[in-house]
C-alpha cells in the first residue's frame, strides 16, 4: 500500500496559488457567517495554515475589514479574536453575490491536474492473491479470475455483460476494493474564478495516515481510490459540471469524483439515454484520458479522465453500440450464469446467512424440475429472492420457517425468470 506524495502547507498567502482579494472574501464570508473568530478558528475552517490566516487578517486588519475583540483567554499568548467591521461586511456581502462558497480553501487547477498524475490509478499493481481475497465472497468460474486481474490493472475500461443477477455489479465493486493505496482528493478547485467542490463525503472514504507521514496541505483529503457507481438514473447532463444559481458555485460530477479510482455504470442500457450516446459522449474520454467541461461563462478546460471505467449490463456488447465506440472499451467479459454445482452452493451459502437450515432433498429437485427440465437460466440472485419468500410464507402461514417442496413452489411465482435461448 502506498501512499501518494501531496503538496506541503503553503507559508505565505502566495504558496497558496490563491489572490489576496480571493483569500479576504472567503475569510469575510466565513466571519460574517460565524460571527468574532480567531486566526486558528479560521484556519479550521478554510484549511489554510494558521501562519497563513494570520497574513489575511493582518491584510483585512490593514483595509479596515475586521478589528480586535481581545484575547480569546487571559493568557496573554491566547489568540486575538476578531469581527467584520461596516467595511469588513459589505465586503462578505459583495463576496456573497460572487459566489456564496462557504469552506476551505480551493486548490488551483495547475495543482489538481498534477496530483492525478501523481496518483494514477495505473501506478497501482493489482495482484492474484489481492483479487482472490476481494472476490473471496463471491461464487464464481475460476476461469473468470484470470480476466479480471488484467482489467483492473489496465485502469482504462472493462464491460461486464450477461444475464441479470449474476454477480456483474458485486464484481465491479470487488474490483474497486482490490485497491489499496492512499490518495488525496481536493475539497474544491478553482477554475478561471470559478469554484468547483469536488470531496464528497457521500462517495470519498477517508484514509487514516500514519503518525509519520509527512505533513500536507489540509485543502486536501487522504482517501482510499473511490469507487463510485451510477445506475439507470444517470442522464447525460449529469456527466457535466452542476452550477447552482443561487449559490453560484459547481459541483463536479459524479464520474469525476471517481478520479483515481472506479467508475461503475450499472444497468447500462437502461438509462433514459440510448446505451450509444453514453459511448459517443465517452469515446474521447476513454481513448485519450481526458474529458472537457464547461463553465457557464463559456469557459472550456480539458481535465484529466484517469480511473477505470466498468460499465454493467445485462445486453450484449453488439446492442449496446458500434464497433467505433464499442473498441474504446478495452476488456469485455461475459459473466456466466451459474452451474448447477456454483447455484446450489450460491443456495446453501444464503441459507447460512439466512439462519435457514438447508435441504438439499428439496433444493436439488427443485433445480432438477425448474431449471433442467424448464429451461429456466439460472441466477445468483435467486437463492436469496427465494428464500426471503420462503421466510414471508411461512410466518404467513404460521409454519417454522423450513425449506419444504410445497413453500418453495409457492415461492417460485414471484420469481423473474427468462427461459434459456433455444429451450
Amino acid at each position: 500500500m502506498a501512499i501518494f506524495e501531496c503538496d506541503i502547507p503553503p507559508r505565505t498567502i502566495e504558496e497558496t496559488g490563491l489572490s489576496e482579494s480571493f483569500l479576504i472574501g472567503l475569510t469575510a464570508k466565513v466571519i460574517n457567517e460565524i460571527g468574532t473568530m480567531t486566526p486558528a478558528d479560521i484556519a479550521g475552517i478554510i484549511k489554510l495554515p494558521k501562519l497563513v490566516c494570520r497574513q489575511v487578517i493582518d491584510l483585512m486588519v490593514k483595509q479596515n475589514l475586521v478589528e480586535s475583540q481581545g484575547l480569546e483567554t487571559q493568557d496573554i499568548k491566547s489568540d486575538i479574536r476578531y469581527s467584520l467591521t461596516d467595511a469588513g461586511r459589505r465586503w462578505a456581502a459583495e463576496a456573497m453575490l460572487a459566489s456564496a462558497y462557504i469552506g476551505p480553501a480551493p486548490v488551483t487547477f495547475e495543482s489538481f491536474c498534477l496530483q492525478v498524475k501523481r496518483q494514477s490509478i495505473a501506478n497501482e499493481e493489482v495482484h492474484r492473491s489481492e483479487l482472490d481475497r476481494a472476490l473471496s465472497h463471491l461464487v464464481i468460474p475460476p476461469e473468470l479470475v484470470p480476466q479480471l486481474g488484467p482489467a483492473a490493472n489496465s485502469g482504462r475500461s472493462a464491460l461486464l455483460y450477461g444475464e441479470p443477477g449474476n454477480g456483474k455489479t458485486s464484481i465491479a465493486e470487488a474490483l474497486g476494493r482490490c485497491f489499496q493505496d492512499t490518495i488525496f482528493l481536493p475539497y474544491a478547485m478553482v477554475v478561471g474564478n470559478q469554484i468547483i467542490r469536488f470531496y464528497d463525503e457521500t462517495l470519498h472514504e477517508p484514509a487514516v495516515l500514519p503518525e509519520d507521514a509527512p505533513r500536507y496541505d489540509q485543502r486536501w483529503v487522504p482517501c482510499r481510490r473511490p469507487v463510485v457507481v451510477a445506475g439507470g438514473e444517470l442522464t447525460l447532463d449529469k456527466l457535466d459540471l452542476s452550477f447552482e444559481e443561487k449559490s453560484r458555485f459547481y459541483e463536479a460530477p459524479m464520474h469525476l469524483k471517481a478520479l483515481g479510482g472506479v467508475f461503475i455504470l450499472d444497468d447500462f442500457g437502461r438509462q433514459v439515454s440510448p446505451p450509444q450516446e453514453f459511448l459517443n459522449r465517452w469515446i474521447v474520454p476513454l481513448e485519450k484520458n481526458v474529458d472537457y467541461m464547461s463553465l457557464h461563462t463559456g469557459k472550456t478546460f480539458a481535465i484529466p479522465f484517469d480511473q477505470l471505467v466498468v460499465f454493467s449490463s445485462n445486453m450484449m456488447p453488439d446492442e449496446l453500440g458500434d464497433g467505433a465506440a464499442l473498441r474504446r472499451i478495452y476488456f469485455k467479459i461475459q459473466v456466466p450464469s451459474p452451474t448447477r454445482e456454483e447455484y446450489l452452493r450460491i443456495f446453501s451459502e444464503a441459507c447460512d446467512r439466512t439462519g435457514i437450515q438447508y435441504r438439499p432433498d428439496v433444493v436439488e429437485p427443485f433445480f432438477r424440475q425448474h431449471y433442467e427440465n424448464e429451461g429456466i437460466v439460472t441466477s445468483g440472485a435467486h437463492p436469496g429472492f427465494l428464500l426471503q419468500h420462503v421466510k414471508a410464507i411461512c410466518r404467513y402461514m404460521d409454519r417454522p420457517i423450513e425449506l419444504t417442496t410445497d413453500v418453495m413452489e409457492i415461492a417460485w411465482k414471484n420469481v423473474a425468470k427468462s427461459k434459456r435461448r433455444g429451450a
